[in-house]
């Protein structure tokens, strides 16, 4: 079973920037995927950006794409997320996920395993 635990968020202001962090833990050789996914108020869970363990290629959403950087760290069993030039509409709580075996990287139904969240407030 994998945990996972998010660190980093907080309140900043518009165009500061903020970095993430998920730490996983258990069984996370067999992770095969993984993403950041984040949910505003009132709004549905949107993909953010996606990365694979093995060959570190990366994907983003539409929204993020330019500004947010996701990387990880194999050695640490760490997952990055940098996030420049922030934006009011950025604030959300942003999960860490990940897939046991291949999915499609923008659906959550693709992931197996969710970290708890933690809150990103961007004022103006």
């Amino acid at each position: 079973q994998v945990q996972l635990a998010e660190s980093g968020g907080g309140l900043v202001q518009a165009g500061d920037s903020l970095r993430l962090s998920c730490a996983a833990s258990g069984g996370t050789a067999g992770t095969y995927f993984l993403g950041w996914f984040r949910q505003a108020p009132g709004k549905e869970r949107e993909f953010a950006a996606g990365i694979f363990r093995a060959t570190g290629r990366t994907y983003y959403g539409d929204s993020v794409k330019g500004r947010f950087t996701i990387s990880r760290d194999n050695a640490k069993n760490t997952l990055y997320l940098q996030m420049n030039n922030l934006k009011p509409e950025d604030t959300a709580v942003y999960y860490c996920a990940a897939q046991s075996r291949y999915g499609e990287y923008s659906e959550r139904s693709s992931y197996a395993y969710w970290g708890q969240g933690t809150q990103v407030t961007v004022s103006t």
